[in-house]
């Protein structure tokens, strides 16, 4: 099917291919929408059109978003830590997202469709610090508007621009399909740098937990920095001599403390992510000591349950 076919199947059912389009990228999957959004907007015949295509796309962002929200509010940080194992770069921990969010509340869901990566963990984020499901809908609802909305209407004001630029790709659809490759293929690339950095970092020092126990147990006892997300710690409840930190305000949490004490970082992330961050993060201003609790919480568990 060439661009002409796909046009014309998008003029016969525009507002079913905008809700699937829509409902799959937001449900997760690697499909984008705006470029649906745009040639849609431009082949719209009539502000009605226009309108039956914004709700098309508010009704299946809404839609998946409260999955996301009934999944996070059923199975809490467990869902916040599958998404984090998925991403291709582990440095990107959900419980930095997760501080931001309880930061900025009922807006950050208004926003969540314009940061990458923001929309998929926001809605989750929500249903596990158990927000209410009538403000959440209704934040998401105008996050989607607002998102799609602005997409439909470029279209729409741009209709000759964006009808130029599909007949432009009609005639060279090889060299469009070759762009597109290498756009993917610099994307691909530069995540897997990331990935590849992250190894680089994840080499610091690390402390185990049975190392922990026995420093927290001594005369000199190391700053311990919980750094897993609000809802990880209402589920499970504060570690006992433990401060928690922000990754955003990790300075405020150290606060006076002295720059030749050692600190622990501790997080829930995959990898230990996080708390590698962190770790980097204090050495860089300073601070001499500054180690990566291996296994993070879930180990941190289990050496404390050994040695009840």
């Amino acid at each position: 099917m060439d661009l002409t076919q796909i046009t014309q199947a998008l003029q016969r059912d525009a507002a079913w291919v905008v809700f699937l389009n829509v409902l799959a990228q937001q449900a997760g999957l690697p499909v984008p929408a705006v470029p649906t959004l745009l040639l849609a907007g431009s082949l719209a015949l009539s502000a009605g059109q226009l309108g039956q295509l914004l709700a098309a796309a508010i009704i299946a962002s809404v839609i998946a978003d409260c999955l996301w929200y009934l999944a996070g509010r059923a199975f809490g940080y467990r869902v916040l830590a599958g998404l984090c194992r998925l991403s291709i770069n582990p440095g990107s921990c959900v419980s930095q997202t997760e501080a931001r969010f309880v930061r900025w509340g009922l807006g950050s869901l208004v926003v969540a469709k314009f940061v990458p990566g923001f929309s998929t963990v926001a809605p989750p984020i929500a249903g596990a610090l158990r927000m209410g499901l009538g403000g959440f809908t209704l934040a998401a609802a105008a996050g989607a508007a607002l998102w799609a909305g602005l997409a439909l209407a470029a279209g729409w004001v741009l209709r000759d621009e964006v009808q130029s630029a599909i007949a432009l790709l009609d005639r060279h659809t090889g060299s469009a399909l070759v762009i597109a490759g290498g756009a993917i293929a610099v994307w691909l690339g530069w995540k897997l740098w990331q990935k590849y950095r992250f190894r680089q970092l994840s080499a610091l020092p690390h402390i185990t937990p049975g190392e922990l126990l026995a420093a927290l147990a001594s005369a000199t006892p190391p700053l311990l920095l919980d750094l897993r997300g609000y809802s990880l710690v209402a589920e499970s409840g504060p570690i006992v001599g433990a401060t928690i930190a922000e990754h955003d305000r990790l300075f405020d949490a150290v606060g006076a403390w002295p720059k030749h004490s050692p600190i622990v970082t501790l997080c829930a992330c995959p990898e230990d992510a996080g708390a590698i961050q962190a770790a980097h993060r204090l050495l860089k201003a300073g601070y001499l000591s500054a180690r990566p609790l291996q296994g993070g919480y879930a180990a941190w568990l289990a050496a404390a349950a050994t040695n009840s």
